[in-house]
């Protein structure tokens, strides 16, 4: 029997994610732990990718997790991009990973065993390539299928990478390219081409391996992954927390050439809207920019590349390392600057 995962849910990958505006005025009255708990190096306080808590001089935990429902209908490629979607986190934070523990909720009085086997072989398979175990887990019996991973990761203190510690000067550098949810939106609506599936799942199962090595480099001041809130979204995030502007550059953008096409379309999933009620108001774009294009800047990215906020004397070193760890679509795409924690887009 043919089943199609994204049929059985409202939502899909870092789609589902809660709008940023919402998911800020549910967090306001939560208190900080920073304050009280020394050692945690990394909380709440500024919306990073992980939780960091330091063990002693040299070692640091990294904790995290991340699950969404499918964004694909193919059992194994979802639980395979729900996996590298949340390992993603660790490398962010400039750590690597140890182990992992599946988070799953399914559907069982419709989806049959082998399906759920699937998805979570998939899973497996991509911690298997982070020479990692799925060490266990939990699972409940839910309306709709949802698939994600726990995950710890180990880093020295020292080399922990925030979202909050850009400067101004410094070169935004994109690890993977832009369209993920616009391919979502199209294959929703059954006008997705083979080569922009294959594209989607080169890209989202793809781990961001190269953040441990950007660690490395002491010019390296921030950094974070791009997933649900779209490149705009995650680069306010840099801003409000460094207390800086910064300036995008579109052209420089590195748009999946089949996502391109499909944008110019007209197809773009219902998050990029939600994403730019949230945060809108923080952007000034250019007179005579589409719609279309905006979009690309909000689009979510499910299982997305890594943003990087590097000195300009190092921007050289940090595109060397993606290439190496095999991100061909790597971009210098704007920089950071003094002033109000905004993005203006040219």
């Amino acid at each position: 029997m043919s089943i199609k995962l994204t049929t059985l849910s409202h939502g899909g990958g870092c789609g589902c994610k809660i709008a940023p505006a919402v998911l800020s005025d549910i967090l306001a009255a939560l208190p900080a732990a920073g304050a009280l708990y020394p050692n945690l190096l990394v909380g709440t306080e500024s919306s990073d990718d992980a939780a960091v808590y330091r063990l002693n001089d040299e070692q640091a935990i990294i904790a995290t997790t991340d699950f969404f429902m499918p964004i694909v209908d193919d059992a194994v490629d979802f639980g395979r991009i729900a996996a590298t979607n949340a390992i993603s986190d660790i490398y962010a934070m400039g750590g690597k990973p140890i182990l992992a523990l599946a988070v799953v909720g399914m559907p069982v009085d419709k989806l049959p065993v082998e399906v759920i086997r699937d998805i979570l072989h998939g899973g497996q398979t991509v911690c298997e390539k982070a020479g990692i175990p799925v060490a266990g887990g939990h699972s409940i019996d839910a309306p709709e299928p949802i698939y994600g991973l726990a995950v710890l990761g180990v880093v020295h203190p020292d080399k922990v990478r925030r979202n909050d510690r850009a400067r101004a000067g410094d070169v935004l550098i994109l690890g993977k390219g832009i369209g993920i949810g616009v391919f979502a939106d199209a294959m929703k609506k059954g006008k997705l081409p083979d080569a922009g599936y294959k594209r989607l799942i080169a890209s989202a199962t793809q781990l961001n391996t190269a953040g441990a090595a950007l660690a490395d480099l002491p010019e390296v001041h921030a950094m974070t992954d791009v997933t649900g809130f779209g490149v705009l979204g995650h680069l306010l995030e840099i801003c409000r927390g460094s207390k800086l502007g910064a300036r995008l550059d579109f052209a420089k953008l590195p748009v999946f050439a089949e996502a391109l096409e499909l944008a110019r379309q007209g197809f773009a999933p219902g998050a990029a809207g939600r994403n730019w009620n949230s945060y809108g108001k923080d952007v000034m774009l250019p007179e005579g920019m589409e719609l279309w294009q905006r979009n690309l800047l909000t689009d979510p990215q499910t299982s997305g590349g890594l943003l990087v906020a590097c000195a300009p004397e190092a921007a050289d070193a940090v595109l060397g390392v993606f290439r190496k760890e095999g991100f061909d679509f790597a971009a210098a795409i704007g920089e950071m600057a003094e002033g109000e924690a905004r993005v203006t887009v040219a």
